[in-house]
């Protein structure tokens, strides 16, 4: 299995079902080091989906005191290839470390 850390629409029922066949059971965690601003979406497909023009994306600082909440979700090969699919070219995939101690693939700002 491999955890994902999301903080955004793949929280969302809606697009886990379109994006895995099924909802998914998390875990609330959080993200030390790391703050959330919006980005505008403009791919008519994840529009159509998540219903939400902006999008939230988050960018490292280095900051301990800086916090960003979500959920961690245990996810096989094939459904993390098909978040990768899901999301657009503004993010990328990124191994961190959770609040909780557990090892997280996450979405971050293309840098």
């Amino acid at each position: 299995m491999e955890y994902l850390f999301s903080y955004g629409t793949l929280q969302t029922p809606a697009v886990q079902i379109d994006t895995f066949g099924e909802t998914l059971v998390g875990q609330f965690d959080a993200l030390v080091g790391f703050t959330q601003t919006l980005i505008e979406i403009t791919d008519p497909d994840v529009l159509a989906l998540s219903g939400e023009r902006f999008h939230p994306i988050v960018s490292e600082t280095g900051n301990i005191e800086d916090r960003v909440t979500g959920t961690v979700f245990a996810l096989t090969a094939a459904q993390l290839a098909k978040t990768d699919a899901y999301e657009v070219d503004d993010y990328e995939r990124v191994e961190v470390t959770l609040a909780s101690g557990k090892t997280a693939w996450l979405y971050v700002a293309v840098r």
